[in-house]
């Protein structure tokens, strides 16, 4: 059985899909396994984007999402939240999928009284897993669930306003909120 890195990586790159776009519409234009031409140069790839293999896609996921949201540690405190902050980094970005998670960490910590306020800058550190043990600490099961509903609705909410202010990507909402926002 895969590790759930592994498991998470494998289910973005399934999600995301195996066809080359280079959609005019699309920020990121020329696009496979849902990484963009500049990421994937970004991270080394040199060859025509239409052939990048999924063992590279892989390898771009593990550093730029996994690696660099401390996933690690996040899947070990609570594994659905680390998916869902895996999925939004993958199509949003991994400083928004922070500041979801730290906005989120901030409205449900009763007013300071389980843990201080973190600073939301969109960077995973010790404060934020620390405010996250915190939270989970004095909400349990139910609390995992709810955080993550937090940063999935925060998601969610971000579609609908890029939607108003790039109307282009409204070609993209319905699939956003029936693929990402679940």
């Amino acid at each position: 059985m895969p590790d759930l890195k592994t498991k998470t990586i494998n289910n973005i790159i399934d999600r995301e899909g195996e066809a080359y776009t280079n959609d005019p519409d699309d920020s990121g234009r020329k696009t496979k396994w849902g990484i963009t031409e500049a990421v994937a140069r970004h991270y080394g790839y040199k060859g025509p984007m239409w052939k990048m293999p999924r063992a590279k896609a892989f390898e771009i996921y593990e550093s730029l999402v996994w690696t660099h949201l401390k996933l690690d540690q996040i899947s070990i405190i609570h594994f659905p939240l680390a998916e869902e902050v895996a999925d939004t980094a993958t199509n949003m970005g991994g400083s928004a999928a922070a500041k979801f998670l730290q906005a989120s960490l901030n409205a449900l910590n009763n007013r300071q009284k389980l843990y201080p306020d973190i600073k939301v800058d969109g960077g995973i550190g010790n404060q934020t897993l620390n405010a996250l043990k915190a939270f989970l600490s004095h909400r349990g099961n139910e609390g995992g669930k709810v955080i993550t509903r937090a940063c999935n609705c925060l998601q969610g909410a971000k579609y609908i306003s890029l939607s108003q202010s790039r109307e282009k990507d409204e070609k993209y909402v319905y699939g956003w909120l029936l693929n990402r926002c679940n």
